[in-house]
C-alpha cells in the first residue's frame, strides 16, 4: 500500500513540533491514517502553518491582547485608559477565551511585549507569559514594542524610526532597516529627549531616506513643528500592538527562533525610578 510522501500532504494546522491534522487527497484506510499521524516533526521545525497564538501588549496604558491563527487576527481587544493595561489584561483575556471557547492550554505559542514601556506593565505581562509558557510547555517570544510600531510602517523608506513616548520629556526610539524579510534592528534601542532625538536624525547620511513612525499623533506634531524638521517623513500607526507582536513572533517561529520561559526577559532601555533613586542615595 502506497503512503503519500510528506511533501504531498497539505498541512491544515500544525502545532509547535508535530503535525496535528492532515487532509488526504483521497479516502484513506485506518492504517494509512495512523502511519501519517506518526510523522513527528523536529522541534523548531520551520513548517509552522495556522499556529494558534496568543499575543499581549502591556507596555503602555493603550494595551491590547489578540488571538492569531496563522497571520490572521481572529480576536482583538484594545482599550485606552489612565490605568496600566496590565490591570485589564486578565479581564480581557477571560472574555476572549470565553467568546472563542478556548483554553490557555490550547494555544501553540505565546508572544508578549518585552519593552520598552511601563515598567509595571511589562513586569506583569512578562510574568504572566512566563507562567503560561512554563505551565503548558509552550514556546514564548518577547517582542520589542518599537519593532511592533516599525512593522506597521507602509513607507518604502530604507530606514524606519519608531518612536514611543517615554514620559519625563523623553522618547524611546530605534533605527530599523526595511528589508524584504521584514524590519531589522540596527544598533540598540535608545532613550533621549526630543532635541537629542532630532540631532540623531540629522546625523544620518544625507542620502539616507527615513520615515519616523509613532502611535501618537500629537507626539509627531510636536517633534516636527519647527521649520527644520517639517519636511521629514512621518507616519502615524495603530496603537493596538498585540496583532503585530503576534505576527513578528510567528515569523520567528517559522525560522525556529522562539524561546522558552527561561529565555524570556524585559528590555527596559532605561532604569526605573526606584533604581535611579537608589543610585542617587
Amino acid at each position: 500500500m502506497e503512503v503519500p510522501s510528506r511533501e504531498l500532504l497539505p498541512i491544515l494546522g500544525t502545532g509547535y513540533g508535530r503535525v496535528k491534522k492532515i487532509r488526504f487527497f483521497s479516502r484513506a484506510s485506518q492504517l494509512r491514517e495512523i502511519l501519517c499521524f506518526l510523522i513527528d516533526w523536529p522541534v523548531n521545525c520551520p513548517i509552522l502553518v495556522h499556529v494558534l497564538l496568543l499575543a499581549a501588549d502591556t507596555s503602555s496604558p493603550s494595551g491590547s491582547v489578540a488571538v492569531l491563527r496563522g497571520d490572521s487576527v481572529v480576536a482583538l481587544i484594545h482599550t485606552v485608559s489612565d490605568e496600566a493595561y496590565s490591570s485589564r489584561l486578565f479581564r480581557h483575556l477571560d472574555f476572549i477565551l470565553r467568546d472563542l471557547s478556548l483554553e490557555l492550554k490550547g494555544f501553540d505559542a505565546l508572544a508578549v511585549a518585552s519593552g520598552p514601556g511601563s515598567f509595571t506593565g511589562l513586569r506583569v505581562g512578562l510574568a504572566a507569559a512566563k507562567a503560561w509558557s512554563e505551565a503548558f510547555s509552550r514556546p514564548v517570544a518577547g517582542i520589542s514594542a518599537l519593532h511592533a510600531v516599525a512593522a506597521q510602517c507602509r513607507s518604502s523608506s530604507p530606514i524606519v524610526v519608531p518612536v514611543i513616548d517615554a514620559r519625563r520629556q523623553q522618547l524611546y526610539y530605534a533605527f530599523y532597516r526595511n528589508t524584504s524579510s521584514g524590519h531589522v534592528l540596527e544598533g540598540d534601542e535608545k532613550v533621549a529627549d526630543p532635541q537629542e532625538f532630532l540631532e540623531g536624525l540629522s546625523r544620518l547620511p544625507g542620502d539616507q531616506t527615513f520615515t519616523v513612525v509613532s502611535t501618537d499623533g500629537e507626539l509627531l506634531e510636536k517633534l516636527f513643528s519647527d521649520a527644520k524638521s517639517a519636511g521629514m517623513s512621518r507616519e502615524r500607526v495603530s496603537p493596538a500592538l498585540a496583532p503585530w507582536i503576534g505576527r513578528i513572533a510567528l515569523a520567528q517561529a517559522r525560522s525556529g527562533n522562539l524561546g522558552d520561559s527561561l529565555s524570556l526577559d524585559a528590555n527596559y532601555v532605561r532604569r526605573s525610578d526606584a533604581e535611579l533613586h537608589w543610585k542617587g542615595a
